[in-house]
């Protein structure tokens, strides 16, 4: 297989959307709960937006899900490149060096923020009418023991987001890894494997969705990098990848609130199963984008290749932002300047201010981890030279 830049481009499509999801619920929470009462223009026009398929583009739930595909993808690429198993184990010991710097130094700004009085979240949700979702956020008194047990610990184990919101994801990025570095393990080259994948997917609809995510990302590896001869039949007329990822793109868009919605284009799906579409259409944009030369070409470009890189820093750091930027910009002006026009100039600065951040975090935060996996394979490789030369 080719260099698949596009599958970053992709990841950082999906870390945006979280950004935009979190900035809008903030400042137009009517776009995701559908409800006049929410709405902060005259014409309701989020309202009317957030029944349509532009709803994609802050469908936080749908690109948590893409988020999650994505990633399982990359996970055990070079392992089906090469049928090197100690990739694998590498891999799986690494995971938590690779994870663990980025967050503990965002969660550590976040406590001299907190210290500091600078969240502002809860005093912004009174005017912009997003009290059921933004006034919770870091409203307590933060403790140094609290955010090294939630960076260190607390995040991976179960979950932990006290600090910082977006930190519920970490357990399916981490547990997630290391099943699926189990699996191909073990499986990866018996003939009936898609049997167990087929187990697993099971499973985690049973328990726990949000893990199919990384499931299914790896059996997309899996079939695109060793079924040569299907994936020749896929790609060979480009409508139907293309029409898979435009099925995926509408059920990814499905709006993440969940209710009935009559008259629009989801008129014809059961609300009770939101997650299950934004799943389902993850899974299928990933299909669509492996099997169509237009769209890889188009998630190649250099915007979405620079999202892709600086994609978990972004994550990471862009909701401290908007809780004590964004909302401090906000009631500083909004009653001097109007409630749209202070929401779009602080939606220019909140995103220069967390793409800058981001950017710094990727060439300055990031290769931490990268040096501390270098030395955890470096130790791997010794001990297995050591073990040979026994």
């Amino acid at each position: 297989m080719r260099k698949l830049d596009y599958i970053d481009g992709l990841k950082g499509m999906g870390a945006l959307m979280v950004y935009l999801c979190h900035f809008v619920f903030a400042f137009y929470y009517a776009a995701y709960t559908l409800l006049e009462e929410h709405a902060n223009t005259a014409s309701g026009i989020e309202i009317r937006i957030g029944r349509t398929p532009l709803n994609f583009f802050y469908n936080g739930n749908g690109a948590v899900c893409l988020f999650l595909v994505f990633s399982g993808f990359v996970l055990c690429l070079s392992y089906f490149r090469t049928r090197d198993r100690g990739r694998l184990k590498a891999g799986a010991l690494k995971r938590y060096f690779r994870l663990i710097p980025a967050i503990l130094a965002v969660n550590l700004l976040i406590f001299v923020f907190m210290s500091l009085g600078l969240y502002r979240n809860a005093e912004a949700a009174v005017f912009t009418k997003s009290i059921p979702w933004l006034s919770g956020f870091n409203q307590f008194e933060p403790k140094l023991s609290g955010v090294l047990y939630e960076s260190l610990i607390g995040c991976f184990l179960r979950g932990s987001n006290d600090y910082n919101g977006v930190l519920w994801t970490i357990p399916y990025l981490f547990w997630g890894a290391l099943l699926v570095y189990l699996a191909a393990y073990l499986v990866g080259e018996n003939k009936l494997r898609y049997i167990t994948y087929g187990v697993m997917l099971l499973v985690s609809l049973k328990t726990d969705i949000y893990f199919a995510g990384i499931f299914l990302g790896f059996v997309l590896c899996d079939f695109f990098s060793t079924q040569e001869r299907l994936v020749k039949l896929y790609r060979r007329t480009p409508l139907v990848p293309l029409a898979v990822f435009l099925l995926g793109f509408y059920l990814t868009s499905y709006p993440s609130i969940g209710t009935e919605q009559p008259g629009s284009v989801y008129g014809c799906l059961p609300a009770a199963y939101a997650v299950i579409y934004h799943m389902a259409g993850a899974f299928l944009m990933t299909a669509g984008a492996l099997g169509c030369d237009w769209l890889q070409w188009l998630f190649s470009r250099r915007p979405f290749l620079y999202l892709g890189r600086i994609s978990y820093s972004l994550y990471l750091l862009h909701f401290p932002v908007i809780a004590v930027f964004s909302c401090w910009f906000f009631l500083k002006l909004h009653g001097i300047l109007g409630y749209g026009l202070t929401v779009g100039i602080n939606f220019i600065l909140t995103t220069a201010i967390v793409l800058a951040l981001s950017t710094l975090s990727r060439r300055y935060l990031e290769p931490a981890g990268s040096f501390v996996e270098k030395q955890v394979e470096k130790r791997i490789l010794r001990k297995k030279s050591k073990h040979r030369g026994v």
